[in-house]
């Protein structure tokens, strides 16, 4: 089986229902009366009036490649969008994680592109790695993770349309760390880890400086679920972003249990002092009626990613940082399926 295609009807379906959750809160807590927090201020790179401004720092893999003699030549040769376009009644909405502060810069370590298809009733997901090296218009060539705090949407929108040749509609941005409170609120998740993870952590019971989790059924505080999708120094981030799939379907499992239901005001008010999106109410109606279709049906379902298989491993000689050189013909196939065949 084609790794980089991968039929989590139930992973995609946590990453949707949570994006779904999310909106229906925001229609219905007028209703309900629930209280709706101010969307943060979030201060974009382009500001240099202010030293914090910057990206923090690149946290480098365990394993780091060696630059061999003859370093690879990165081009800015773009994805051909051989003649396709964008299929009839098509909706992408970009989620991020990211690590965004009210004061501070940012970057976006979590990127999935959802492709709603209303016509056929059916969404595809994309996974892209944070790493990935790609031309972002008017700055140079940089992480993928960096567009978005450097230009906000309208820059991560030029960003995706000049590497991959696809148009992404919207967006929603959430604080990962302020996400993860949703934990406390629902009394702690449960998930399956399909490895076991033992790393360094500063938590109040880790042991000797380190931490472990998994494999097999694991309940999870917020502390230890943050630990969990973030550490960093025994594995890669091809792994990290399962980890993160893992969580979100922990939280679904909870947000949709009796439990949930139960605390579904007390949800919403802390998905709301965490999330900045574009979309309106009547963005947001259609894709609750598609989400509610597809619910029941997996095989609607796929999530694809961008993985070992399409890019590069590569240390820069210049700083040493470790970024990811995208193979745009392998990275194209995977676009052509998710994206632009209904």
């Amino acid at each position: 089986m084609n790794k980089s295609i991968i039929r989590y009807g139930s992973a995609a379906l946590a990453v949707l229902l949570i994006l779904t959750f999310t909106a229906g809160c925001s229609i219905i807590g007028s209703t309900l009366g629930f209280t709706t927090k101010a969307t943060p201020e979030v201060r974009l790179l382009a500001d240099k009036s202010s030293n914090d401004a910057e990206p923090t720092p690149f946290q480098p893999f365990l394993s780091t490649p060696v630059p061999t003699s003859a370093p690879i030549v990165i081009t800015d040769t773009l994805v051909p969008n051989k003649g396709y376009s964008k299929p009839d009644g098509q909706i992408n909405v970009l989620l991020l994680g990211s690590d965004w502060r009210a004061d501070s810069g940012y970057r976006t370590d979590v990127i999935m592109l959802v492709s709603f298809y209303t016509k056929e009733e059916k969404i595809s997901i994309v996974s892209f790695p944070r790493d990935l090296w790609v031309s972002i218009p008017g700055v140079g060539e940089q992480r993928i993770n960096t567009a978005q705090a450097y230009g906000g949407f309208p820059l991560t929108q030029k960003t995706f349309a000049y590497n991959f040749g696809t148009s992404v509609d919207h967006y929603m941005m959430t604080n990962f760390n302020g996400f993860l409170s949703i934990i406390d609120t629902l009394g702690g998740i449960e998930i399956n880890a399909a490895q076991n993870l033992y790393d360094r952590c500063d938590l109040s019971y880790s042991h000797g400086g380190y931490c472990s989790v998994g494999p097999g059924p694991v309940t999870l505080d917020s502390e230890m679920a943050l630990w969990y999708v973030r550490s960093r120094y025994t594995s890669s981030d091809f792994y990290r972003m399962d980890r993160a799939r893992e969580v979100i379907m922990g939280i679904l499992r909870k947000i949709v249990s009796l439990d949930g239901v139960a605390r579904a005001g007390d949800i919403y008010n802390t998905l709301s002092s965490s999330v900045v999106t574009d979309l309106s109410l009547s963005d947001i109606v259609p894709l609750i009626t598609l989400a509610a279709k597809v619910m029941n049906d997996s095989s609607k379902i796929t999530m694809y990613e961008i993985g070992e298989s399409q890019v590069t491993a590569y240390v820069m000689p210049s700083s040493g940082a470790n970024v990811l050189l995208p193979n745009y013909d392998a990275i194209w196939q995977i676009l052509k399926t998710a994206l632009f065949t209904p």
